[in-house]
């Protein structure tokens, strides 16, 4: 079968299936395939796509039309300008994520001393490894609870060529943490438990449940970390937390009450949503 052809059904089985972009989707799937760019297929129509690669390519299709995220079956997405490794054992990163590493970048530079910097739930290693590249003088720890997540943020490590520099635990929060960092990170379960409800499918059926319910009020392990985060931040600190459009109130207020003696900041994202809060400790008086 032609690539144009090939194309043409899968694109009209994704409309079918309810995919939001199936031409782009179709495409990305065969260059995949294909080991090669969506602009090498478009140059070339009327290329024959042989039997047992079309087999492939509609299995690939298919999978898309059952709504599994595309990061997961091409088995990479790109963060940063970084490309990671991602399949279901971690959440998929998003690009909404990139405003905490640009704000944890910019306060590290400004620090004296290389930061040591705890990423708290590290999924893919997105930011913990992001870190790492863009900070070649920092130590950073990459915590997580799933062994399974542990193992992709070693592998991405290793990709970038910091694996030794970004230092893996399984831990409950900061629990593992062997002493007092610099800049604390997290992009915790944020949603409501309510609201994973109603998520697309692509989310709620293939992406880890763990990475995603924050229960109730979408703040448990956010609160959680708070409860814990001083012992285990230096004088001068930071913390950063990803929230969901709406908890920025809610977020400082917990900040203020578990940590008095900081600087609370809000950040709104580029749609103007709340999305990040910046918690800064206190330098000691140098005298």
């Amino acid at each position: 079968m032609r690539l144009d052809d090939a194309l043409a059904q899968a694109t009209t089985h994704l409309a079918n299936h309810d995919v939001e972009s199936p031409q782009l989707d179709a495409e990305l799937l065969l260059a995949h395939l294909l080991g090669t760019n969506r602009a090498a297929i478009l140059a070339r129509p009327e290329q024959q796509l042989p039997p047992e690669l079309l087999t492939r390519y509609r299995n690939l299709v298919a999978r898309r039309g059952d709504h599994e995220p595309l990061a997961y079956i091409l088995g990479h997405r790109e963060f940063h300008g970084l490309e990671f490794m991602v399949d279901p054992r971690v959440l998929i990163p998003r690009p909404e994520t990139e405003l905490l590493v640009e704000h944890a970048l910019k306060i590290a530079s400004q620090m004296a001393h290389p930061p040591r910097i705890a990423d708290v739930g590290a999924g893919s290693g997105a930011i913990a490894v992001s870190l790492a590249v863009h900070l070649p003088w920092c130590t950073v720890y990459a915590l997580d609870n799933s062994p399974g997540a542990l193992e992709v943020v070693t592998e991405n490590a290793r990709r970038h060529g910091v694996d030794g520099r970004v230092h893996c635990l399984h831990s409950d929060l900061l629990a593992a943490l062997p002493g007092p960092v610099d800049i604390i990170t997290a992009n915790l379960p944020y949603v409501t438990t309510d609201e994973w409800q109603e998520l697309p499918p692509e989310i709620r059926i293939h992406e880890p449940r763990s990475a995603l319910d924050g229960g109730p009020d979408g703040l448990a392990l956010i609160e959680r970390l708070l409860t814990t985060a001083e012992p285990n931040l230096r004088p001068g600190g930071a913390i950063l937390l990803e929230i969901g459009a709406g908890q920025g109130i809610e977020t400082t207020t917990l900040a203020l009450r578990h940590l008095p003696q900081t600087r609370v900041k809000l950040i709104q994202d580029y749609a103007g949503l709340d999305r990040l809060v910046i918690i800064e400790t206190q330098t000691p008086n140098a005298d």
